[in-house]
């Protein structure tokens, strides 16, 4: 199985509603690394690295997001892989 970066911005109600600590836990759970972080302009940045079929479902996951969010709009932009990343965290 293949190594796989992507860069991921999620519009919508996605701020004030669990959203980065529920990136966290999925992105544990699937042993995705990298990161995720609010943005000022409302939508949430992230960055997951892993095997190929990880990223793709944590991708899916932010389609549907936390319980309490409303996802408008997920853009995924493809990177190479770097695997620079030792775990996921939230950053602020």
């Amino acid at each position: 199985m293949g190594k796989k970066r992507v860069h991921v911005y999620i519009s919508g109600l996605v701020q004030g509603v669990w959203f980065r600590a529920h990136t966290k836990e999925e992105a544990d759970r699937l042993g995705v690394k990298g990161w995720v972080r609010n943005l000022p302009d409302g939508r949430v940045e992230a960055v997951f690295e892993g095997d190929e079929e990880a990223v793709d479902e944590m991708v899916r996951w932010c389609h549907k997001g936390s319980p309490q969010s409303r996802v408008e709009k997920v853009e995924v932009i493809e990177e190479p892989y770097q695997g620079e990343f030792e775990d996921f965290r939230i950053r602020y």
